[in-house]
């Protein structure tokens, strides 16, 4: 029996296997409008012909500036199609930010989102705009040929960029091929193992945006196995409940904080989800309290994905079934049947179990590199490996546990000291909505833990219960010398917390950034 999770290499491969099968089956649904397979392999077609008419050469890059929608699939397979690199950009950066990676990228051909309301900019390898405005795309889309193109494409090839929002600097383009979008369900496949048991029935919730590694891998993912993908222009709880209730949703991929939105909707509780047969969480821990909840209102089974833009996205998986033992829900999960975990001390030298070093992960799905930084993909791809910036270890049963950021980790009397393991007990605190922690400096100490804290609307935090509920979880030098209540957290346009501004005030005037 074929299989396309077994056969598939290619991305533009997809749309033309489904549509020989199954032609009038659902593909995507995007506000009530539904596209067929044979749709979506025709209208790729002509956003391949169309991009080639316009001078598109394989290896370009073709950005997208806008929020989700079912142009922007046909688009994404449009550019694989042409040969083209798929350049989604976050949608809330700001003007200069966006401009900044249209001209790192080389962008020739810009399409622009009915909400942009600024004008692209003006750069030598930008020539062509087009609106995804949905009269206006379609009449473009409609006009150009609809025969297959057909061009030789290899599962090596560059197929999708994407900009990483780092907490300092310049964000860097990360490139990946066609196959890291296969590797991992294909090893799946290969050691009989289901996974979450994709199949062409299932209906699937694209909560994470295409611009973002999650939403892209996760709806390839979805449609590699025929599944039926329903986009949503951003993410709301109540209306993720309304979808997954309307069109009996069967798998979800979300970060904690989506799944807390959704239990937060009043009308939760007397939502029908269950068709939900799996969600899948990751892109920060899950607090206890959220997963129990989550687990007794949804009744589905949950697991949970750990990777980064540089390993095509998940390359450690918690299952379902490890969520039954307690003393794995502090693990990211084990590596896939394809990917090799290995954890390093700071010369390289690999550490044995339960010991903390820096986390490295080498699969076919790892990224070819960043794109015009050679002195970067060095540092951070060596001989196959990603070097992942994470603290972490590795139990005797091949468990990966990640502790934080290395930059992040405060040493303390010589004590290292990972701030998200302190996050995750405050985060547990009544009251406590989200929080941060960062190290200060302490003429005694070096460093002392100091915590962010934001409140839930109508609370008040008591310092000192919070400092009981703390030391009853953590040693004493991990306690927070001092908290402070703020409005908000300082974010990246992604949602990452920028620790660094939280910092400055507290190291300013230092030639060091450690004390």
């Amino acid at each position: 029996m074929q299989d396309p999770q077994r056969e598939l290499t290619l991305l533009s491969d997809i749309p033309r296997w489904h549509r020989e099968r199954r032609p009038e089956a659902s593909a995507v649904v995007f506000e009530g409008r539904t596209t067929t397979w044979a749709e979506l392999d025709r209208r790729s077609n002509q956003v391949a012909n169309g991009l080639r008419s316009l001078g598109v050469e394989p290896g370009d890059r073709i950005a997208v500036l806008a929020r989700d929608d079912d142009h922007g699939v046909v688009v994404a397979f449009g550019c694989a199609k042409a040969g083209a690199v798929l350049l989604g950009i976050n949608w809330r950066l700001a003007p200069p930010e966006v401009e900044y990676i249209l001209e790192h990228a080389e962008a020739t051909v810009l399409f622009m989102g009915p909400d942009q309301q600024d004008a692209p900019p003006d750069l030598p390898n930008l020539r062509h705009v087009i609106s995804l405005r949905d009269e206006e795309f379609t009449s473009w889309r409609n006009g150009l040929d609809d025969s297959d193109p057909m061009l030789s494409q290899e599962a090596g090839d560059a197929a999708v960029q994407m900009y990483t929002s780092g907490t300092t600097g310049r964000p860097k383009g990360v490139v990946l091929a066609h196959r890291s979008f296969f590797a991992v369900v294909r090893s799946m496949k290969e050691q009989g193992d289901p996974w979450i048991g994709w199949t062409p029935n299932d209906v699937s919730l694209l909560s994470f945006p295409l611009f973002h590694i999650g939403g892209i891998w996760w709806a390839m993912t979805t449609l590699i196995a025929g599944a039926r993908l329903v986009v949503v222009p951003s993410f709301v709880g109540e209306e993720a409940l309304r979808l997954i209730e309307g069109h009996r949703v069967t798998k979800a991929c979300m970060v904690p904080a989506m799944i807390q939105l959704m239990l937060n909707e009043p009308g939760c509780a007397d939502a029908d989800t269950s068709s939900l047969t799996h969600i899948i969480y990751g892109g920060s821990p899950i607090t206890s309290t959220s997963l129990d909840a989550a687990i007794k209102q949804f009744r589905c089974q949950f697991g949970q994905i750990y990777g980064l833009t540089e390993t095509g996205n998940t390359a450690v998986f918690l299952w379902p079934e490890d969520h039954q033992e307690e003393d794995l829900l502090q693990a990211a999960g084990r590596p896939y049947p394809c990917v090799q975990v290995k954890v390093v001390d700071e010369a390289g030298a690999s550490l044995p179990p339960h010991t903390v070093g820096e986390i490295c992960l080498r699969s076919a799905a790892n990224m070819i590199g960043y794109f015009k930084n050679e002195e970067a993909t060095k540092a951070t791809l060596i001989d196959g490996w990603v070097h992942t910036g994470d603290a972490g270890c590795v139990n005797e049963r091949g468990y990966v546990f990640v502790s934080d950021r290395l930059k992040d980790m405060i040493i303390s009397a010589g004590e290292n000291i990972y701030p998200a393991e302190i996050e995750s007990v405050i985060a547990a605190f009544p009251g406590v909505r989200e929080c941060a922690v960062i190290g200060v400096p302490n003429d005694r100490w070096g460093e002392v833990v100091k915590a962010f804290v934001v409140v839930k609307r109508g609370h008040e935090l008591d310092r000192k219960a919070m400092a009981r509920h703390c030391r009853a979880s953590l040693a004493d030098f991990k306690v927070p010398r001092s908290v402070e209540v703020i409005e908000t957290l300082p974010r990246t346009p992604s949602g990452k917390v920028q620790k660094h501004v939280l910092r400055e005030p507290h190291w300013e005037g230092r030639d060091r950034q450690v004390n």
